[in-house]
Order: structure tokens, then C-alpha cells, then sequence
């Protein structure tokens, strides 16, 4: 019997936790973007071009990071406030690497520690929800 890998990722474009579902207490990695607001104010007194030509390539790298690390999971819930889940589920799924992979959408509000730590566990311990896609 394989054991299915799970991780829960909150996430918005500054920051990610993520957070493995298999350990008890849960264990947690933190991936940040490069991409600052002092990064943004830098770049913004020299050029608004040059600001958005930094973001986009901090933005795929701070997504190629998380994409590395998901990788070895079987099932990824990716949460958060903001639109950054969607945007890394849409390049991973494009990605033949993640599709075995079974990713979970979930928009949240702002939540502490605790309360995502609880919705990590509450979400895989549940009935089986219907995945996002599995590529």
C-alpha cells in the first residue's frame, strides 16, 4: 500500500507556507518572492517598464521555487487570499511534471498560524473532495 503524499500550500504573491500534511505537528517551509515593495519602489523611480519586467521575472521564479517544491507530492491544496494559486496552478498545469498531481483550489481569508494549520488538516481528513484537475 503506497501512502499518498499531501501538503497544503497558503500562498499569496509575497509568500508561501507550505505546509505537510503527514506530520503531526505539521512542519512548514516558507518560500518568499524576491520581488519586495522596496525592490518595487527601487525600480519604480527608475521606470514603470522596468518595475513590471523585475516583478514578472521574480514573480516566475518565486513559482518555479514552489513548483520544486511540490513536486514530490501526490495531492496539493493550494489556499490563500489573493490570486496567486491560480496563477501557479495555471503554470503547473501546462507542466507534463505535475500531471499526476491532484491540486485542490480554495480561496480563504487571511488566517493565523493555527487556523491554517487547522484548515490543512480539516481539508485532507474530510470526505474526498473533487480535485481542481489532475492534469
Amino acid at each position: 500500500m503506497t501512502t499518498v503524499r499531501k501538503i497544503g500550500v497558503w500562498m499569496d504573491h509575497a509568500s508561501a507556507k507550505l505546509m505537510e500534511f503527514a506530520s503531526d505537528p505539521i512542519e512548514e517551509t516558507i518560500i518568499e518572492s524576491e520581488f519586495t515593495h522596496d525592490h518595487k519602489v527601487h525600480t519604480m523611480n527608475r521606470s514603470e517598464n522596468m518595475m513590471h519586467n523585475k516583478q514578472q521575472h521574480e514573480e516566475a521564479e518565486y513559482y518555479k521555487k514552489l513548483g520544486e517544491a511540490i513536486r514530490p507530492y501526490d495531492e496539493v491544496l493550494l489556499f490563500g487570499p489573493t490570486d496567486a494559486k491560480v496563477e501557479l496552478f495555471n503554470l503547473l498545469r501546462v507542466d507534463h511534471r505535475f500531471e499526476k498531481i491532484i491540486f485542490h483550489l480554495e480561496k480563504t481569508d487571511t488566517m493565523t498560524d493555527n487556523q491554517q494549520h487547522a484548515f490543512v488538516r480539516s481539508y485532507f481528513s474530510s470526505e474526498p473532495k473533487r480535485p481542481v484537475t489532475t492534469l
